[in-house]
């Protein structure tokens, strides 16, 4: 939901997508692109597109986004290497994993 925002560090808005190589997209209910690889220290941001709202949430419970509704953004900052396999909650079919490099 625009303004929301969530635990430390992490938020969901409705501001404008960002745009680049940290940026994940939620689209016809699939996560763009479906790996995504960063070094440690990074920080990805989601970005949901669709009408319905979805979720990331990590398999191993290190990252939880609230739910994200049309245009709204979630952050995590990777600090750790590693890889972080994640689902929409909502929408369990819908997976993806973002690898971090040291």
């Amino acid at each position: 939901m625009p303004g929301m925002t969530s635990a430390a560090g992490t938020s969901a808005t409705g501001a404008p997508a960002p745009a680049g190589p940290d940026a994940v997209t939620i689209d016809n209910f699939a996560f763009g692109p479906g790996s995504l690889t960063v070094t440690a220290g990074t920080t990805v941001t989601w970005t949901n597109k669709d009408e319905e709202p979805h979720t990331v949430v990590a398999n191993d419970g290190s990252f939880r986004s609230p739910t994200l509704g049309t245009g709204a953004t979630y952050t995590f900052t990777f600090a750790k290497p590693g890889s972080f396999a994640y689902v929409c909650s909502i929408h369990p079919f819908m997976h993806a994993t973002v690898v971090v490099t040291p």
